[in-house]
């Protein structure tokens, strides 16, 4: 859309507005229905701070924010809905229900719009078109499935059984990494409570025996300096690149896809994201081959539910590879992301007709190194925690300690 401010001259005074078109004739014209004067002036302007601001205060207040629906309210009124229509009851009474149902208030916009729009004659797959963003690529191509074959109910069930499979992981994910965190947050608190309140006990003795102070000691009081005096200053800077960055990393996709593929490096971080997203998309695109969805369909629904955006480049080589006339094992040995043996798999199960097979098998083995990495991940921590309590402890001992000890000399004891 295009704006236009429009001066015009009322009752001998000279006023302006700022009219949303799509040309300047429809400004123009809309001005005239609107019957506020004589226009003087029609001209192009950028859109106004004011409706911008406007425009932000009605996104926060509306429940169809631009985000992911919550998972469990939407799996469990999937599971409603699925149950109603094995009953026999109508799609439309099924929504209402599952509206009276939820306390989820986004969720309750979605199925709201969904149920006035089907009332009003549009299909299911339509209606769920516009919340793309808040319910993702999967929820469409599932349900324009079971419209298009009949077995909608199947469909809704498959696709809360997909959903529910994802979830799970995350949860296995949050909970292995449960430890670790609090043993760090722990750790960080606990060091700034000793730098802030027990260094300052010792510097003043330092200072009055007027001794040489060993490089310990010195990084102690400089760690010491840096926090009681530019303590919030840092706090606030770190908060301002978190909040840089993640403006960043959600607008531009070219930082977006450097961050994601520079996480795919981490320490156990990235091996856990590479099975985790890897079984994610060869588990959906099974389940959606084995339905009948079509092959480039069922790669753009499984390549959508991929979290990591450089692994979605990557895996986008695998449609273009069918695209252009390929083989399926063609484009995932292009696209980098499988190992040789999940490679020569698929050739197998393509070459042997034995594909949705052999995909139960590559999930399979992505599920088993994904549970292992969760399950270990606390051990695999271990000696970097260890390590690091250790060098705290050492850095303290040696700070407070070897001062004292050449205090001690000096006054021959």
């Amino acid at each position: 859309m295009r704006y236009f401010r429009i001066e015009y001259r009322r009752s001998r005074q000279k006023e302006a507005i700022v009219l949303e078109s799509e040309s300047k004739i429809d400004a123009i014209r809309r001005f005239q229905q609107m019957t506020l004067g004589v226009m003087l002036s029609v001209r192009e302007v950028s859109k106004p701070l004011s409706l911008t601001i406007r425009q932000k205060i009605d996104e926060l207040r509306s429940p169809l924010r631009n985000k992911r629906v919550v998972q469990e309210p939407y799996i469990a009124s999937l599971r409603q809905i699925h149950v109603m229509l094995d009953a026999g009851m109508p799609i439309n009474q099924c929504i209402e229900e599952a509206v009276r149902s939820t306390d989820n208030e986004m969720l309750r916009a979605i199925l709201t719009s969904m149920l006035r729009d089907i009332e009003s004659g549009v299909s299911l797959s339509d209606a769920v078109k516009p919340f793309k963003r808040q319910l993702g690529n999967l929820s469409l191509s599932m349900f324009h499935l079971g419209e298009q074959t009949g077995t909608l109910s199947e469909s809704i069930a498959k696709l809360a059984d997909i959903l529910e499979r994802i979830l799970q992981n995350r949860r296995q994910l949050v909970k292995a990494t449960r430890y670790p965190l609090f043993t760090i947050t722990a750790m960080m608190i606990a060091f700034v409570v000793v730098i802030v309140m027990v260094v300052p006990q010792f510097q003043e003795v330092f200072s009055d025996s007027g001794a040489e102070l060993p490089y310990p000691t010195q990084l102690l009081l400089w760690i010491e300096h840096a926090v009681t005096r530019y303590g919030p200053y840092i706090l606030g800077g770190a908060v301002l690149l978190v909040m840089l960055f993640s403006h960043m990393y959600r607008k531009y996709p070219a930082v977006r896809l450097e961050a994601d593929r520079w996480l795919l490096k981490v320490y156990i971080v990235g091996k856990v994201t590479h099975y985790a997203m890897i079984g994610r998309f060869i588990y959906i695109f099974n389940v959606l081959m084995h339905a009948g969805i079509p092959i480039t369909d069922a790669l753009d629904a499984a390549i959508g539910v991929v979290d990591n955006a450089y692994m979605r480049q990557r895996l986008a080589s695998i449609r273009r590879a069918i695209e252009e006339g390929r083989p399926l094992f063609s484009g995932f040995e292009e696209s980098g992301m499988f190992a040789n043996m999940i490679n020569q798999m698929v050739k197998a199960g393509e070459q042997g007709g034995a594909l949705t097979t052999m995909l139960e098998k590559v999930t399979k083995y992505y599920q088993e190194k994904y549970q292992y990495l969760v399950d270990n991940v606390a051990s695999m921590i271990e000696p970097i925690l260890i390590s690091a309590i250790a060098g705290f402890v050492l850095l303290l001992a040696l700070g407070i300690f070897l001062p004292m000890w050449s205090m001690a000399e000096a006054m021959g004891m």
